[in-house]
């Protein structure tokens, strides 16, 4: 199959993308990726050096797009309001990507400068709103109070570890509130950060 003059880097990202959520990391394939966007595989290869490559390139697009979704749920008034909104929009984005929100943890070596960027950007959405709620001097500290809850909820979800029953969707939003009453009252006190 010959190649499309008009094919780009994005359509390629973008196609690897909806195959990785259809086909899973292991069922993810240059040659499918090639043949979805109207390329042969040797083709691929002058774009993306390999396999890796290309998940890093999408990785960095799945850190944008939640980074969107973040940025379109924050709500400037009311900073409980907007980190609410935010985590349900994260959890909505992670269960509408499964594969790819997986493939944004999943690394155990440290992330590349690009990797850092893009992570920073993704959540900087909620600095507003936390440093609202907890003075600046402690968003770094809330951040990692609430982000871990927000991973480990979401992740035991996908991998459909709550089997009691139950509403998920109120159990999610209890944990949120819970948390975010923490860090208010803890900022009202003046705690250390």
């Amino acid at each position: 199959m010959p190649a499309q003059a008009k094919t780009t880097d994005a359509a390629v990202i973008a196609a690897a993308r909806r195959l990785l959520e259809k086909k899973g990391m292991d069922g993810l394939t240059l040659t499918d990726v090639a043949a979805a966007v109207g390329l042969r595989a040797p083709s691929l290869y002058r774009r993306f050096e390999n396999r890796e490559a290309l998940l890093h390139h999408v990785e960095l697009a799945l850190w944008s797009a939640l980074a969107e979704v973040l940025r379109k749920a924050a709500q400037p008034a009311d900073p409980i309001a907007s980190l609410t909104a935010q985590a349900v929009a994260y959890r909505r984005f992670a269960k509408k990507n499964p594969y790819g929100y997986a493939l944004l943890f999943q690394s155990a070596a440290p992330p590349s400068q690009a990797g850092l960027r893009a992570r920073e950007q993704a959540f900087a959405a909620s600095l507003p709103a936390f440093a609202s709620l907890v003075g600046m001097e402690r968003v770094l500290s809330a951040g990692r109070v609430l982000t871990p809850y927000l991973h480990g909820f979401v992740s035991m979800e996908l991998a459909g570890a709550f089997r009691l029953g139950g509403g998920l969707d109120a159990a999610f939003r209890r944990g949120v509130a819970t948390i975010l009453r923490g860090l208010t009252d803890r900022a009202s006190n003046k705690s250390p950060p």
